[in-house]
Parts: structure tokens; C-alpha cells; sequence
């Protein structure tokens, strides 16, 4: 313990001090001098330049010359030396050079660096052509020496990192920003930072890896030159004055005097250098790339969270792109003339564009590889058969096709949805409604907001607990599934479901787009009647907080009531001369609200793990931490705010009561992308398959179950989100999965508008004994607790008691929901030794055995080409012999039926005494029988081939058996070789099958396999497969709907994925020195699972506490305190979730995604495509109906419905007809629509758009309007267009014929074309021209458009 201690002190503490300098007392003398010597040059060479030199340039070039030259020569020498180690000449010494080697080492060019023994080799370091130094060194000791640098890129950017330092760091020098001792303590600093170039910390405080660690290594130098950079700006800005400031709620920026308190601040944050890397409160390069991206996009522009530093910068573009693309229609707008009752239209523009953009945004992951695997599959279809090579398998994995299918679906619906709400919020915003309705439409926009979002997110979510408002005992709204004691159905869909996702329906696309867009419409006008100097920048800032509080009501709104209402009763009645604007209040505040909640988090879970009267001591160090927690709470609540403000981590110290702050980390939270690789047939050896079975523990076996849970959690997750069954929700929440084997943790990652990105990691099946009373805890209940206090005085009925409910409240976890429903698989295991202990049931297995070998040759489609193969005939020949007897002694008189005893072996005779009829009945049931009944005597070779293939079965197992069948651990043991395929073909007489490898693989493999199986089965119905008939279908019966494999075979992995419907193995488990045999059978079923809600504070802390513990400080103790039960915080259930080695899980899923569209039951609640295609050929009808009449002299609406006195929207249907795709052509989708009526019909087919739209489905994963199972009927005729349409349809297409000639905006989709042809209605020109060009028709268009356009509006919510 001491010995570690000091090591920690070493090599963690005094290196993280200096750079990576610290007296190694296992390494050499040379080495341990030469880091001395080096660490007192870089301290001491810029510190005595400073002093002894006068202040100017050119010593800080000759400086940064000097280091430079030197890193390049040392990095020169290092390379050269490993590129030596591997590719150099080994030199073996003799004897005589040894003996002399004291007379010739002063004339010979030597490299002698060790002295203690002399080796009796070397390496031949190479300087010039023909001149060569010997080295007698190896690489083990060069490591200890200097770090590796594998490429030459590295040791370039190495050289110029530490150039840059040093010219930066001597650059601040001379400007004087040090005096006195701080000159020294700066020198230190540049000192720790170059020497970390050559010999870095390892393991550092930040690292999230055991190991070296390339990438942090950089970290110091790359800090340092970002921190110097921005120490030199600042003092530039200060003192220069070009920055204009500005005034933020009584707060001056960008002014001098704050730019040189920041100045001030950077330069007592690079003197703190060495304390702050010793706590590891930077984290490394990538990582802080990664999450100051992902801050950016997400507090900044609205994003979600991202996954990885690609798909962060990829996030951060596309942002920037589309909030350039506003800022010029909004700085145009701005610009504009604004009236008293008067919006600019670049204005409604701009907030149509704005809308949809967002709206598209928030539906688009920010990981861009599905949306280039769907690019990639349609443009490079070529690249997608250059995978890496895979074994063959059967079953196709069906997940890539899924998510391309989805991503394509919500483009193709995007494309459809975008422009028409673009369209719809022009014509709201150019109604002027945000400005004539002033100031009673803000207030009630606030006041719908916070009774909807109330409803919404605290009522409904409060009545669906497990234990509402920790005081019922029982949930108030209940699901059908909570009272079952077994679930054997998918979750119904309840009417409390249905009013959720109704309800954020409304908030997301209607009430909150009004709050946002009545907001900037106020700011714009502001601004555009008072122009000032910055009205460019507030150009930008509008477009930037319109597209972030747009895009989080679209993919979070669950916290944006609570943010609206602080700010409208903060700004509006408290301290209304705090405020700017409501824009500026609202946005400002969503960014401080999200710091809110962490802090909340984090301080609820700091006082549930401190609590005194639950805490739990797992080591003696935790009891030694308690007291000092208490004088340590005041700087902890300061360590909160600051770890919620930069969104780190607040971890406990090994475990205890004492909390440090972490460096921060992304939502995604693991650096390393850390997925769990089964080991199975296909990426194992086959010496290793046979002989020592790999993968035969239980975890690796059972991590395929966590990965089916993952695929139905892709399936469904974001359904049930949106549905409420797991309750609020938020980015990087955590959830944990219970059920009676499967106990999963959830972490949401990332959470758009339809789509949510999750990692599921998978616990032991038998956990520790710590995770036993952790999984106890979260499945027991409460209900039955009577405790208040120290007596029992029960409690009100329905109700908890005193006990319970203080107890819940002091928890970093509650019950979400009791009874989650998740499509899954029922685990079986039977010990086979019991099941075989008996001579008769292993008689009853080689019984099946044969009769499933028959079954297979008779089904075979090579039975004729065996029958006729000249090989195998004269093989089996002897076999039809009077006398033939196969004597083997594998074969035993108590396990094989057909045993002869007086010829102590098995004859074709017993052999057809017992199996001639079941030889027959098969012969009977092939599809095409060519063989009579005469052929399928005792003599044919039809059974001359079974009896053959019988006896090579049955001997193939007593070889696997060791010839000891008799006995039941080599039986066992040889079924188990023969279930996972190693058939050894040991005796000369079974030779013969190797004429056809399909007889093992098609015939004899599948026997052993399926005989397994009627043997489970001969326990339930012990006389029913004595009929052939019976038994015939069920083998084929199983055949069909069951896979027999080996879970080894990656086979049985795809069958799983795929939903088999049923599944058995064989699994030979030797774990703790136990060696038995279970038969496994899974059951495809529904799953019921207790949803536990975890604080992610709680998580987040717990994980950065383990990486710490186990990889800084080194604690390698299996049973340390940091892991022991802890069942308020889960503290080991969430330790051992953590990454490999770090934690333990048995299975880590990929960031998997889960998209709206595939949950049915969510569908039939937001709509499907038929009901979008109604929605929009409604509103193209009112389009058609209201500028129709405004184009047709005396017409009026009233008369002219849907398109009455206008053109068609196309204006040759029969061409038309003949470019897109017939309706009865399409594919068909699989769900069973029902057919609208005729009078619809005639009325979609008067427009060829809808025509060509008829029989596809624009998308199946809308969120606002998403596709259902099975649609209602649709209305009648008369809900879209009259009677009087009907009648005069044909008067009104000649009419249409006549006028409709133009340009037209034409668009072609996947199935069809359809176009908005030119027209009246639409084109200026040909309006003029038709109607005589007069400006008072003009007016009327426009007019009549804003009239047809506000109708678009109002009834696109009602449908």
C-alpha cells in the first residue's frame, strides 16, 4: 500500500506538477539524469534569457530557433533509433571482441549507454554511408527514455507545438504581464509544457485510457498557445479601444476595462497550469474540440447533442450555413420601411424560410454517416458491395436497411411538409396578426403555453408515476398492462396516450412557433424603427435566437414552459426594468435554464449520496472522508455551480463523501467508441473452435439478448418517448431496464423532433452480491410500509407512509413505470445431464437422431444423384449382405433400440425391423416421389443409404464420445461436438461420405441438431410421435419456424436479430470450475420490464469517479469501496456500466438510433400518409376555389369550390399519365388501408398532382403528421367539394384545357411527377393579360390569395 502510494505521488502528483518529469528509481542512472538535465534546460534557458538579455524580438526568435533545433534533433535521433529496433541489423558478438573489447572501445565509434552488464549483442545505427555506430540498447529501455512518435507528422507537429510555445510564451514575457516570482513560476509553465513533448504524463489525470495515450500529450502545449493567443488579443482590444461596447442587462462588454479583466483572468489561468492538469480539469485535445462544438450548437443555434467530433462539426456547419442563409433576409427586412400596420414582405419571408429550416433541422440527426450510407446506397451503389469480408450467413441483418428507409422517409416528408409550412407562416406573418392583436396576443400565447405545458409535462407525467408525487401509492392513470401478472401482448394504447401526444402535438408546431415568431416580429419592428449602429448584429442575433427557440420547442419541449414563464413573470412583473426584450429575456434565459437543471441535478444528488442517515462506507477510507465532508460543503456548493456551468462532471473521491470536479465531457459522455465484439465462429480460428470452444461463458453468450433489446428498443423508443411510458425526458437522461434476468442501462444521448439516439449497456445475468441488493431495491415496493418513524402506524388507504414517502424523496432514482412492454425473448435452460441421466432417454435421443437422419434424406433434393452415385453404391455394397454386421463399439445395447444382441452389433435387419416403416412414410411425403414401395424394401438402396447414414451418425458420435457413449459425460460431451458441427470421420468404412460433403452438412448435422429438439419434446407428449404422421410435421414443422444452431455458429446470432420466432442451442458452460450442459430454448414474446429513472448527474459523476480511481490513481482492488451497493445512488449498478476494463458489462450497444415512424401505434395517433394526402389536396382545393374566383370575372368563392372557374393544376393529364407511375404499379404497402370513396376519387382525379401521389406514401415517419396502421375511412365527396362540382366536372376540365397554359413549378418524387402548372391564379402576366391587365384585378389576387392562404392556416388544424 505504501509502495503504491508513493508511486501515485510520483508519478501521478510531482509529474502532473512539472510536465511528466519525476526520479524513476526503477530505471537507469542515464535515464533518470537525463530528464534532469533536460527539465533544468528548457526551466532555465528562456528564465536566463529574460534576465540577462535585453527585452526584444529577436531574443525571442533566437529562443524559438534554439528549441526548435533541439526538439529536431532529439525527434530525429528518436525516430531513427525505433525505425533501427525494427528493420536494424542485430549483430552477434564473439567471444574474442568481448575480451578485447577494453582495448578498441577508445578507437571505435560507440554508443554505450549501460554500463551494468555488458550484452552480447547490438545494433548497427547507420549515420552516414558507410559509417555506422554501435548501439547497445533496446527498445524497452528508449521507451523509459523518450515517448514514441510512430510518424513523421507527429514529430514535425511536436517540433512546432514546442517552437510555439516558446515564441508565445517569450512574447508575453516581454510585454510584462509577469513581475518578480511569477517570471519563474511562468518559465515553469513553458518548461512542463515543452517537456511533455518528450516524456508526457502517463497515465494523466485526463486520460480516459489505461496505457499511453498519444493524443494527450498535446494537450499542454496546444493550451498553452490558445491561452497566449487569446492573452494577446485581449490586451490588443483593451488597449487599442476598436471594439464597440455594448450594454446586457446593466452588464458593459467588449469595453476596456472588461477585455484587461479578462486579460488578467487567461493570465492567472495559464500560471495555474500545473494545479489545474494535476486535477485533470482540461480534458484532452479532442475532446474539448468536441464538446465546445457541441455547447455551440447546442446553446448557441438550438442543436442536439452529438456523437462524435465529426458529427459536432458537422452540426456546427450546417447551423452556421442556415443561420447565414437568414441573416440576409433578415438584416433586409430589418432594413425595410416599417408601418404602423405594416410587415415587410422579405420579413415574411424570412420567417417562413426560418420556420421550415428549423423544422428540418431538428429532424435530421446530427451524425451524418446514415445520411451518407443513404447517399452512398442510391449514387455508389457499387460501394456497398465492398465491405469487409463477412462469412455467409442465411439471414440478412435488416437494421441498415431500416434506418436508410427511415431517413429517406422523413427527407421525402420533409420535402412536402417544408414549403407548405414556409408557406403558411408568410401568409400568417403578412396578415400582420402579430402586430394589429398587440399586446393581449402575447399574454395569451404566454398563458396557453404554461396551461398546455403544465398539463403536458407535470400533470399527466405526475399521474402516470409509479408513485405520484412520492404520496400515492398507486399510478392514477394506469395502463391496461399494470395489473397483469405476465404480459402476453404489445402495450395497449390508452386514451391518456393519445391526449399526451396530442398535446405536444399543439405546443411543438403551433403554440410555440406563435411565441417565437409574435416575438421577433416585436423585435423587428423595434429595430426597424429605430435604427441604431448595431441593427446588423441585431439582424443576426434575431435569426440565431429565432432558430434556437424554434428548434428546441421542436425537439424539447418538456422544459420550455417552465423557461417561458420565469421569464414573461421575472421581465414582465418583477423586475420589468431588468429587461431588453422579450426576445433577448427568452433567449438568454433557455440558456441559463439548461445550467439550471444540471446544477439542480447535481446538488439533489450530492445531498442524497452525503445524506448521513443512508450512507453506506465501502472501504475504510470512506469512513475516514465522512468528517471532512462537512467543512468541505461550502466549497462543494461553489464546485456545483461552476462543474453545471462548464457541464462537467461532479465526481466522488474514490467513492467517498468528498466530491472534486472533473474535466468536462460531451452528453455522449465516453471519449472511446467502445462497442462490445462477440466472439463466435467467424472471427475465431477453426483449431481454436474444436478444441478449446471459445466464447463458452455465459456473458459472451448472453450479450446477444442485449443486443436483440437494443433493436426493439430502435424500433420503439422514440414512439413510447412521445407517448409518455417512460415519462419526461431529456438530453442525457439515463434509465434503467429490470426484469427478471435482463437489468439494462439506457443513456439518451441525442433528442430531435422524431428521432432519438440512445447506447443500451447490458449488466451480468448473475451479478454480484452488491447488484443483487441494488436490483432488489429497485424492484421491491413500498407499498406495504407502515413506518412512521420508530412505530407502524400504517397509513391513509391509497396512500404512502410517512417512511416511504421521506425515503423515496431521498433516492437518486424513481420508478418511471412498472409494466414497459418491449418485444423480447423468453430464456428456458434445462440441465441436459438430467434430461440423459437415464439409458432410456439417451436411447430416445438416438432414436430421434436416426429418424431425423431418414427425414432429411428422404426431403433431400440429392436423394437420386446419391442413389446413383457409383462411389457411395460400392461403398454401402457389403452392407447387403445375409450376414453384415457392423460390430463398432460404439454401439450399445442400452441406448440404440435397434440393437442386435446374438450378432453383438447392428444388422440391416434389426435396422429395418425398426425403421422400414418411418423409411417408407417419408418416402411417401416427398413432393416428388420417384421411388415405389417396391423400391423402399430391405434390399433397396434407399435403405441400404439410410442404414449407411445411420450407422456413420451414430459412430461419428461415439468418436466424439471417446468411445465411451455409455457413460453420460462423454455423451454429453460428443452430442455437444456434434451439435456445433465437428463430425471427426475417423473409420475407414464411413469413408464414403466424403463423395458428398452434403451428406454431413445437409443430413447427419441436422439430425443430431434436430433430434435435440423432439427429445425436449417427447417430456410434454411422451406417445404422440409414435404416429409418423405426427412426427413428420412436427420435424417439418420445426424446420420452419425454429432455428437449431449452435450459439457459436453466426448463424444463431442473425436469427435473433431477425425475430425467429423460436430458437434452441446446446451451451457447454465451464465457469468456477463447474462443467455442465444446458439446453437452450428461446420463445419470442413480449417482455415486461420496471423503468427506473436515474439522476444522469448521479451517472455522469459516478463514471468520471471510476475513470479516475482506476486509471489515474491507479486502485486495481476488485473489491474496492467504490463499487459496493449503495441503493440510493445504484452506485453499482452504474460503476459496472461503465466502458471496459473500466466496468464490466457484458454487452455495450452501438449509438443506435431510433426514428418515430416505425412505432404503429404512434401512427395511428398523428395521422398517416393517406390523411397528409387528404390534408394537402384539401388545402390545394382551397388554394384553387379562392383564387379561382378572384380570376374570373363575376365569379365568386362562394360558387367556385375547389377550383370552380380556374384551371387544373395540370394542364394535360394525359400526358401526364403516361410520365408517372400507374397507381396500381406502386408497390403496396403492408399495412390494409381502407379504399375512399368514389366520389373522393372523382374529385383527386380532376388533379393530376394528386393523381400521381394517389398510390405512395409521402413518409411513415412524420412527427406532425405521421403515418397510421390502418387510417379511417375517408369522408365523402361532399367535405371537400359540392355536389355542384361533381355535376360539372366535365364543363369545368374543358374549361381548365382552355386556359392552363404556362410555365409551372414541377417536381418528380420517387414514384411519380406532379406539377403546379401555369395558371391565372398564380402567374402575374398571364393574369394581366387575361383579364385586361387592370391593377384593381392584380389587388384582388393578392387579396384573395391572403384570404385562401389564412384559410390554409386554420384548417390545417383541423386536419
Amino acid at each position: 500500500m505504501g509502495s503504491q502510494a508513493l508511486q501515485i505521488l510520483r508519478q501521478g502528483v510531482w509529474a502532473s506538477l512539472t510536465g511528466g518529469w519525476y526520479v524513476d528509481p526503477h530505471q537507469s542512472t542515464f535515464s533518470n539524469c537525463f530528464h534532469l538535465y533536460l527539465w533544468i534546460f528548457l526551466l532555465a534557458f528562456p528564465f536566463l534569457l529574460y534576465m540577462a538579455l535585453p527585452p526584444s524580438l529577436v531574443v525571442a526568435g533566437v529562443y524559438s530557433a534554439v528549441v526548435a533545433v533541439f526538439f529536431t534533433a532529439i525527434k530525429v535521433v528518436n525516430y531513427r533509433l525505433h525505425a533501427m529496433f525494427d528493420l536494424g541489423e542485430i549483430v552477434e558478438k564473439k567471444q574474442f571482441d568481448l575480451d578485447h573489447e577494453s582495448l578498441q572501445e577508445s578507437q571505435e565509434n560507440t554508443l554505450m549507454i549501460e554500463e551494468k552488464a555488458k550484452p552480447k549483442q547490438y545494433y548497427r545505427f547507420w549515420v552516414l554511408p558507410g559509417k555506422w555506430l554501435r548501439v547497445r540498447y533496446d527498445r524497452l529501455a528508449l521507451l523509459a527514455l523518450l515517448d514514441r512518435n510512430r510518424r513523421v507528422g507527429e514529430n514535425v507537429f511536436a517540433v512546432v507545438l514546442a517552437s510555439l510555445v516558446a515564441f508565445l510564451g517569450f512574447l508575453l514575457l516581454l510585454q510584462g504581464f509577469f513581475r518578480d516570482i511569477w517570471v519563474f513560476q511562468f518559465c515553469l509553465v513553458i518548461a512542463s509544457c515543452q517537456y511533455s513533448l518528450l516524456k508526457s504524463v502517463q497515465p494523466d489525470a485526463a486520460s480516459p485510457m489505461h496505457g499511453h495515450n498519444w493524443i494527450i500529450v498535446y494537450s499542454r502545449p496546444v493550451y498553452f498557445c490558445l491561452c497566449c493567443v487569446m492573452i494577446w488579443i485581449f490586451d490588443l482590444s483593451g488597449r487599442s479601444g476598436s471594439l464597440q461596447p455594448f450594454s446586457l442587462y446593466g452588464v458593459t462588454f467588449f469595453s476596456a476595462h472588461f477585455l484587461l479583466c479578462v486579460r488578467d483572468m487567461l493570465i492567472v489561468f495559464a500560471l495555474c497550469f500545473p494545479v489545474i492538469f494535476l486535477f485533470g480539469l482540461l480534458p484532452q485535445v479532442n475532446t474539448f474540440v468536441m464538446c465546445l462544438l457541441e455547447q455551440i450548437d447546442m446553446h448557441i443555434f438550438g442543436g442536439t447533442a452529438t456523437t462524435s467530433p465529426l458529427s459536432s462539426l458537422f452540426s456546427l456547419i450546417r447551423s452556421v450555413l442556415v443561420a447565414a442563409l437568414l441573416y440576409g433576409f433578415c438584416l433586409g427586412a430589418i432594413t425595410a420601411p416599417w408601418g404602423d400596420a405594416h410587415v415587410p414582405v422579405l420579413f415574411s419571408v424570412f420567417c417562413g424560410l426560418l420556420l421550415a429550416l428549423s423544422y428540418h433541422l431538428s429532424r435530421q440527426s446530427s451524425d451524418p454517416t446514415i445520411l451518407w450510407s443513404l447517399v452512398r446506397s442510391k449514387l455508389f451503389p457499387e460501394l456497398e458491395n465492398r465491405t469487409p469480408e463477412e462469412p455467409p450467413v442465411e439471414i440478412k441483418d435488416p437494421l441498415p436497411e431500416k434506418l436508410r428507409n427511415s431517413v429517406k422517409e422523413i427527407l421525402h416528408s420533409d420535402l412536402v411538409m417544408c414549403p407548405l409550412m414556409a408557406v403558411i407562416t408568410f401568409a400568417i406573418s403578412a396578415s400582420t396578426v402579430f402586430i394589429a392583436l398587440q399586446p393581449a396576443l402575447s399574454f395569451v400565447l404566454y398563458i396557453l403555453a404554461g396551461v398546455v405545458g403544465f398539463i403536458t409535462h407535470y400533470l399527466l407525467p405526475q399521474l402516470r408515476k409509479q408513485l405520484p408525487w412520492f404520496c400515492l401509492a398507486h399510478p392514477v392513470l394506469r395502463s391496461r398492462e399494470y395489473s397483469q401478472f405476465e404480459v402476453r401482448d404489445a402495450a395497449q394504447l390508452m386514451w391518456f396516450e393519445k391526449l399526451y401526444a396530442w398535446l405536444q402535438c399543439v405546443e411543438k408546431y403551433f403554440i410555440y412557433p406563435a411565441v417565437v415568431l409574435n416575438s421577433l416580429t416585436t423585435e423587428a419592428r423595434t429595430v426597424g424603427q429605430n435604427h441604431k449602429d448595431l441593427d446588423i448584429y441585431r439582424a443576426l442575433f434575431i435569426s440565431v435566437a429565432g432558430m434556437k427557440l424554434l428548434r428546441s420547442s421542436f425537439c424539447a419541449p418538456s422544459q420550455q414552459y417552465v423557461t417561458l414563464c420565469f421569464t414573461t413573470l421575472f421581465f414582465h412583473f418583477d423586475y420589468p426594468h431588468f429587461s431588453e426584450t422579450f426576445l433577448i429575456d427568452y433567449y438568454f434565459m433557455s440558456i441559463l435554464f439548461s445550467k439550471m437543471w444540471d446544477l439542480l441535478y447535481k446538488l439533489r444528488f450530492v445531498l442524497t449520496y452525503i445524506a448521513p442517515w443512508q450512507i453506506t462506507w465501502g472501504s475504510a477510507f470512506h469512513a475516514f472522508a465522512q468528517p471532512f465532508a462537512v467543512p468541505h460543503s461550502a466549497v462543494l456548493f461553489v464546485q456545483a455551480i461552476f462543474s453545471a456551468l462548464f457541464s462537467t462532471p461532479l465526481n466522488p473521491v474514490l467513492g467517498s463523501a468528498v466530491f472534486v470536479t472533473s474535466y468536462t465531457r460531451p452528453v455522449k459522455f465516453w471519449e472511446r467508441d467502445y462497442n462490445t465484439k462477440r466472439v463466435d465462429h467467424s472471427n475465431t480460428r477453426l483449431a481454436t473452435q474444436l478444441d478449446r470452444n471459445p466464447g463458452a461463458d455465459d456473458n459472451n453468450l448472453n450479450s446477444i439478448f442485449y443486443e436483440h433489446l437494443t433493436r426493439s428498443l430502435q424500433h420503439s423508443l422514440c414512439g413510447d418517448l412521445l407517448l409518455g411510458r417512460w415519462g419526461n425526458y431529456s438530453t442525457g437522461d439515463c434509465f434503467i431496464l429490470a426484469s427478471d434476468y435482463l437489468n439494462a442501462l439506457v443513456h439518451i444521448i441525442e433528442i430531435g423532433n422524431g428521432l432519438v439516439t440512445f447506447q443500451l449497456r447490458g449488466l451480468e445475468f448473475r451479478g454480484t452480491y452488491c447488484q443483487q441488493r441494488e436490483v432488489e431495491a429497485i424492484t421491491e415496493g413500498v407499498e406495504e410500509d407502515e413506518g412512521c418513524c420508530c412505530c407502524e402506524p400504517g397509513h391513509l388507504p391509497h396512500m404512502l407512509s410517512f417512511n416511504a414517502a421521506f425515503g423515496q424523496r431521498w433516492l437518486a432514482w424513481e420508478v418511471a413505470a412498472t409494466k414497459y412492454v418491449l418485444e423480447g425473448y423468453s430464456i428456458s435452460d434445462n440441465n441436459a445431464a438430467s434430461m440423459l441421466q437415464v439409458f432410456d432417454l439417451r436411447k430416445i435421443l438416438i432414436t430421434y437422431y436416426v429418424k431425423s437422419i431418414i427425414y432429411y434424406v428422404s426431403r433431400s433434393s440429392k436423394l437420386e444423384e446419391w442413389l446413383t452415385n457409383e462411389t457411395i453404391q460400392e461403398a454401402l455394397r457389403p452392407c447387403l449382405g445375409p450376414n453384415y454386421v457392423d460390430s463398432d463399439p460404439t454401439f450399445n445395447l442400452n441406448i440404440d433400440e435397434d440393437y442386435d444382441h446374438r450378432a453383438s452389433g447392428i444388422t440391416p435387419t434389426s435396422f429395418c425391423m425398426v425403421y422400414l416403416d418411418w423409411i417408407q412414410y417419408c418416402n411417401s411425403r416427398r413432393q416428388t416421389p420417384t421411388l415405389t414401395q417396391e423400391h423402399t424394401k430391405t434390399d433397396s438402396p434407399l435403405v441400404n443409404l439410410c442404414f449407411g447414414l445411420c450407422i456413420l451418425g451414430r459412430r461419428a458420435l461415439g468418436t466424439a464420445s471417446h468411445s465411451m457413449s455409455a457413460s453420460l459425460e462423454p455423451f454429453l460431451y460428443g452430442l455437444h461436438a456434434l451439435f456445433k458441427g465437428d463430425f471427426r470421420i475417423t473409420s475407414p468404412r464411413d469413408e464414403w461420405v466424403f463423395a458428398d460433403m452434403d451428406l454431413l452438412n445437409r443430413v447427419v448435422a441436422p439430425g443430431v441438431r434436430m433430434s435435440l429438439k423432439l427429445h425436449q419434446d417427447h417430456f410434454t407428449s411422451p406417445d404422440e410421435y409414435e404416429d409418423p404422421m405426427v412426427l413428420y410435421d412436427a420435424i417439418t414443422a420445426n424446420e420452419e419456424k425454429m432455428l437449431i444452431s449452435h450459439e457459436g455458429d453466426p448463424v444463431w446470432r442473425s436469427a435473433i436479430l431477425a425475430n425467429m420466432p423460436s430458437l434452441l442451442a446446446l451451451r457447454h458452460i465451464m465457469d468456477d470450475g463447474s462443467d455442465e450442459y444446458k439446453i437452450i430454448m428461446l420463445n419470442k414474446r413480449f417482455l415486461s420490464f420496471r423503468v427506473i429513472k436515474v439522476n444522469r448527474e448521479c451517472v455522469r459523476g459516478l463514471w468520471a469517479g471510476q475513470q479516475q480511481e482506476l486509471v489515474f490513481l491507479r486502485n486495481r482492488n476488485p473489491e474496492r469501496g467504490s463499487i459496493q451497493n449503495a441503493k440510493q445512488a445504484l452506485r453499482n449498478m452504474i460503476n459496472s456500466s461503465c466502458d471496459q476494463p473500466i466496468g464490466y458489462p457484458i454487452y455495450v450497444s452501438p449509438l443506435t438510433t431510433s426514428y418515430a415512424g416505425g412505432h404503429s401505434q404512434l401512427r395511428s395517433v398523428w395521422g398517416g400518409p393517406v390523411r397528409r394526402l387528404i390534408f394537402l389536396q384539401y388545402n390545394l382545393c382551397r388554394l384553387q376555389k379562392g383564387c379561382g374566383a378572384g380570376c374570373n370575372s363575376g365569379g365568386n368563392i362562394e360558387d367556385s369550390d375547389c377550383g370552380g372557374g380556374s384551371t387544373s393544376i395540370s394542364t394535360n393529364p394525359a400526358v401526364h399519365t403516361t410520365q408517372s407511375t400507374p397507381a396500381s404499379s406502386l408497390p403496396q404497402p403492408h399495412i390494409t388501408t381502407v379504399q375512399p370513396s368514389m366520389g373522393l376519387l372523382t374529385s383527386l382525379q380532376r388533379t393530376s398532382s394528386i393523381q400521381g401521389l394517389l398510390g405512395q406514401q409521402l413518409s411513415s415517419s412524420q412527427l406532425s403528421f405521421s403515418s397510421s396502421v390502418a387510417p379511417p375511412p375517408l369522408p365523402g365527396p361532399e367535405r371537400f367539394c359540392p355536389a355542384s362540382l361533381l355535376d360539372n366536372s366535365g364543363h369545368r376540365a374543358g374549361q381548365r384545357a382552355g386556359l392552363g397554359q404556362g410555365s409551372g413549378l414541377h417536381y418528380e418524387s420517387h414514384f411519380g411527377k406532379w406539377s403546379f402548372s401555369g395558371r391565372k391564379g398564380f402567374n402575374g402576366p398571364a393574369a394581366v393579360e387575361g383579364e385586361g391587365g387592370t391593377v384593381q384585378t392584380i389587388r384582388t389576387q393578392v387579396r384573395r390569395l391572403s384570404v385562401c392562404l389564412q384559410h390554409v392556416v386554420c384548417y390545417s388544424a383541423v386536419c
